[in-house]
């Protein structure tokens, strides 16, 4: 659980890429695109575990009451 929020809240430390995705976007030379293809990796690989984190809450505070 530590581990998903500290992922969430440092999102920007994550290098999550495909080996041709990476290759592809290397060899620009701006490196605007693939810092924004990164982020959008990153985005899409956080929200799972957000819901799924939010769902063991949820079950959580109902078991205790």
């Amino acid at each position: 659980m530590i581990l998903v929020i500290g992922l969430a809240l440092f999102p920007s430390q994550l290098e999550a890429q495909c080996a041709m995705c990476r290759a592809v976007l290397e060899s620009e030379e701006s490196g605007t695109a693939a810092e924004g293809i990164n982020n959008g990796i990153v985005y899409l690989m956080a929200i799972p575990y957000v819901l799924v984190a939010g769902v063991f809450y949820f079950v959580y505070r109902k078991m205790r009451s």
